[in-house]
């Protein structure tokens, strides 16, 4: 089992403060294995298994816990009065109005609470607005490729485990399985669960058809600033007649089933967020390359999607950097700190290298500013900008 130490070290942070820890990601991201984990580290600590309860409401066994109330009374009976109690609830979102029940929870001063689920449903405005500085999110993503090689053989070569995270993806249990029919198998199968179960139940009249051209186009063009309205022409010319509208309510849809993930402009020189397009990563590149049966393999895209994530774990809020008629891959926002990012699968050819630098070197700020690519050359610094090879980067 690959421990998750980066969300592992958040829950301890917020371990018996007076807030609702709320675990969010995709399917098969982890979240129940991390709860586990921390499970276990507090019954390391001497926490007793009478002050822990534990609910996971994809468990059958559950299923009359379904409705607030039930649950809620479920758990009262068995809070210990003259101990600390820790309440785990594992994908509440299946439990309708599951929000009363936690906020009730919340209130006892003898309670920590930690929920997980499946979609951003779980923090719609609704529960936000009655959990209004009560509750913390912990976004989960699927394994970063420091933890991917540290639940892979230590001996096997770092570039050939790249290659596999590249191919298969990051989801935990992708790592487990013994052949690549195997894997795409799992992938296929978790992929239908998230569009016909979280996404079509979820939501009335989704067009299945429609929104994977969607997810299809938004794959196939990682890297690449598209709008709702280019999405509704392509889809039409290709016989597939959808509105503005429709495009922009399935991408919402697939942003909050956790399948895309949006980078939106950033002026460097004014400072501003940009409302007029933006860019989709994918959440996984074995969901990509199943939807898109490996036909659109653009490497340069592809770390870029990968190195988007990057930064998202290691707490930055990403955006696409736009300065007059250049474009900075990624400029990284964290408090008051920024980074820059350019991201090129090789700057060996001169004219890249050039075009690629120079996009950093005209923002003249003094935040500091990186050039990440696959060369194992170049590296070093260039006018002041660090130059990383991705694989280092991302063991770091």
């Amino acid at each position: 089992m690959i421990e998750r130490e980066q969300y592992l070290k958040t829950l301890r942070l917020f371990k018996n403060k007076s807030l609702i820890k709320v675990i969010t990601g995709i399917r098969r991201s982890g979240k129940s294995t991390l709860m586990e984990q921390f499970i276990e580290e507090l019954k390391s600590e001497g926490i007793k298994q009478n002050q822990i309860i534990h609910i996971n409401f994809e468990d059958i066994q559950f299923e009359h816990l379904l409705n607030y109330k039930a649950m809620y009374n479920y758990i009262l009976e068995r809070l210990n009065e003259n101990s600390f109690n820790y309440i785990f609830l594992d994908e509440v979102q299946k439990v309708k109005d599951f929000q009363k029940a936690v906020d009730s929870l919340y209130i006892k001063k003898n309670v920590d609470v930690y929920v997980t689920g499946s979609n951003s449903d779980l923090l719609s405005s609704e529960l936000s607005s009655l959990l209004t500085g009560r509750y913390i999110e912990i976004k989960m993503l699927p394994l970063s490729f420091k933890e991917f090689c540290l639940g892979a053989n230590e001996k096997e070569d770092k570039k050939a485990l790249f290659n596999d995270y590249l191919k298969y993806g990051a989801f935990p249990y992708v790592m487990e399985l013994p052949t690549n029919d195997a894997k795409d198998i799992y992938l296929e199968g978790l992929y239908n669960t998230i569009l016909n179960v979280d996404i079509a139940r979820r939501y009335n009249n989704v067009d299945i058809g429609v929104m994977e051209s969607i997810l299809k186009f938004l794959y196939h063009n990682v890297g690449s600033l598209v709008s709702s309205t280019n999405i509704a022409n392509t889809l039409s010319t290709n016989g597939r007649k959808t509105s503005y509208n429709t495009v922009e309510k399935y991408i919402e849809y697939l942003k909050q089933s956790f399948l895309i993930y949006e980078a939106n402009r950033y002026d460097v020189k004014g400072k501003q967020h940009l409302k007029s397009l933006s860019k989709y990563y994918a959440v996984d590149l074995g969901l990509r390359n199943l939807l898109l049966a490996n036909n659109s393999y653009n490497i340069g895209h592809v770390l870029e999607n990968i190195i988007y994530f990057e930064l998202l774990r290691r707490g930055y809020k990403v955006h696409v950097g736009k300065l007059e008629n250049k474009e900075v891959d990624f400029v990284a926002i964290k408090g008051d700190e920024i980074e820059y990012f350019q991201v090129s699968a090789s700057v060996l050819n001169e004219e890249t290298f050039n075009r690629e630098i120079s996009s950093l070197n005209a923002i003249k700020d003094s935040y500091p500013k990186t050039l990440i690519t696959l060369d194992d050359y170049y590296l070093g610094n260039a006018n002041g900008i660090k130059i990383k090879n991705a694989i280092d980067f991302l063991l770091n």
